[in-house]
């Protein structure tokens, strides 16, 4: 059994954006479920840490929300990714790329100190 890792702190939004630019519209647990499973299970989404962020990201204007009726037959409210959100996500990409490269090269470099 996999041990579930928490969301870095500032990565979640990044993470809802994407998921709604792949997959469409979705519910709060259908972005929480497929955040776990893109990661393999190995994250954790704390749902009272998750619409925290839906909310956020909608008065941000990078969301919109509508209600609607989910799988189950049950009222939900569906999320769907505006196109300042598009731009907000290539932006926080390219940021993301060059952070990840920058840590890279410091675990690549050697030294020669103990």
């Amino acid at each position: 059994m996999k041990e579930k890792n928490d969301v870095w702190q500032g990565t979640l939004s990044l993470m809802v954006l994407k998921t709604l630019e792949v997959m469409g519209p979705l519910h709060g647990y259908g972005v929480a479920r497929r955040i776990e499973q893109t990661s393999g299970d190995l994250l954790s989404i704390n749902h009272g840490t998750l619409y925290p962020v839906l909310l956020k990201l909608e008065q941000e204007g990078a969301i919109a929300s509508k209600w609607g009726v989910s799988d189950n037959n049950r009222k939900a409210k569906f999320y769907r990714i505006k196109k300042a959100g598009r731009r907000r996500l290539e932006s926080e990409r390219r940021q993301w790329t060059q952070t990840t490269e920058i840590i890279a090269a410091f675990f690549a470099a050697s030294s020669g100190r103990p």
